[in-house]
């Protein structure tokens, strides 16, 4: 038995049994994608809060210091981002990503909040 279906992009052209499979296949792939990438955004997210919470800065500073410690590091951003999540709970930062941070918010001209609550 052989079954088409017709191309939602190019409605002239039907689709093979083996076209609907690969098409499946590839939208798996991008369901995957965005679950992963939603993830991420929602720990970034949280990050660029407890940024904000730090340096008492506005979260598009925030942004830029997270992504800056992420370059200067060699670190990825979301794992940067885990990482300070897990910092302002009271968990440790790697002593590179604690002085990076300590350094671009510096770079923004704003200064830590009373001890107990720097990073």
């Amino acid at each position: 038995m052989v079954f088409f279906a017709m191309s939602k992009r190019h409605p002239l052209q039907p689709l093979s049994v083996t076209d609907l499979v690969l098409e499946h296949e590839r939208l798996h792939e991008e369901i995957d994608q965005l679950r992963r990438a939603l993830t991420s955004h929602a720990v970034i997210d949280q990050a660029i809060g407890a940024v904000v919470a730090f340096g008492r800065i506005p979260p598009d500073d925030a942004w830029r210091v997270l992504r800056d410690v992420s370059q200067r590091s060699n670190t990825k951003v979301r794992t940067v981002a885990e990482r300070v999540v897990k910092f302002a709970q009271g968990g440790a930062l790697p002593d590179t990503e604690l002085e990076e941070l300590r350094r671009a918010l510096d770079r923004r001209t704003m200064r830590f909040p009373p001890d107990g609550c720097s990073p």
